[in-house]
């Protein structure tokens, strides 16, 4: 599906010229009128939209949480044996999903009270270190992309098609390394004016998600106030973030029947799909 075509560039990417392009053209964009803005379902002063990647515009939620639970499954097998506690719905909810990866590892292992090294991002995926398992749930991810392919949501191709048709600035915030992979295989990248990915939030020695850093660093190299962004986000810690950077509107989007845990973390509107947005069919978190 095209990822394994990629992860070379994938691993050498750096923001340098590429966020310059989209930079320019960002700032290139008009400002669409109130009734656009009806039509996909927000404010009327919304101008630009903040998409997570993974269970927002792919499917790859699934495939993050499928690499990660046979990571930390054979992690804790292996310290524990036959007996060991497996890795849950639960824990990839509260201590992993929407966090760069090495925070993920840090929160969930912290949360069964284990202390590893920290190492360092470019560990082995055999080394015993925060960032050791890390990358060893990174290669599984890669190898699971590679099986299955990487398929959008059919609404969210056409909200964010709408949205980009209509003149509203668009970012791809996703805590992935992988995000640019991962939007080339799925064909959205043309929707995208700007990315803040893993790599970036590294590189920028940005605080992962709740922390909205990442989402501020989209808004600001799209040359928009928090408050006429939306973001959208299926992770807790997605939209505590979206919440926390004092976003003019926080979208939850529930694939996995959590839409209560995300309206409690800071969701204006719940939906199960894009689309709901343009068909009325929300949720109000307020």
């Amino acid at each position: 599906m095209g990822v394994r075509a990629h992860r070379n560039r994938l691993h050498s990417h750096r923001f340098g010229n590429d966020h310059n392009t989209q930079l320019r053209n960002a700032h290139e964009l008009g400002v669409c009128g109130g009734t656009v803005r009806k039509v996909i379902g927000l404010p009327g002063n919304i101008s630009a939209c903040l998409f997570d990647l993974d269970g927002v515009l792919t499917g790859t939620a699934v495939l993050h949480k499928k690499a990660w639970k046979q990571t930390f499954d054979g992690f804790l097998a292996e310290r524990d044996g036959e007996d060991f506690e497996p890795f849950t719905d639960s824990d990839y909810q509260n201590y992993v999903d929407g966090r760069p990866r090495a925070d993920g590892v840090r929160t969930f292992l912290e949360s069964r009270r284990i202390a590893l090294p920290e190492g360092a991002p470019d560990d082995p995926p055999t080394a015993e270190t925060i960032n050791g398992v890390g990358n060893r749930k990174n290669e599984l991810l890669l190898k699971v992309i590679d099986q299955e392919g990487v398929d959008p949501y059919p609404g969210s191709v056409h909200y964010i098609k709408t949205a980009y048709d209509q003149g509203f600035k668009i970012a791809v915030v996703t805590s992935s390394a992988n995000g640019k992979a991962v939007l080339e295989a799925a064909d959205l990248t043309r929707y995208v004016h700007i990315r803040i990915d893993g790599v970036v939030i590294t590189d920028r020695g940005l605080r992962g998600k709740p922390a909205p850093d990442s989402f501020l660093a989209a808004a600001e190299a799209l040359a928009v106030r928090p408050n006429d962004a939306a973001v959208f986000e299926d992770a807790l810690s997605g939209v505590e973030a979206g919440r926390a950077g004092k976003f003019g509107y926080v979208v939850g989007v529930d694939r996995v029947g959590q839409a209560d845990a995300l309206r409690e973390h800071g969701a204006d509107i719940v939906v199960t799909d894009l689309e709901n947005l343009m068909t009325g069919s929300v949720s109000d978190g307020r």
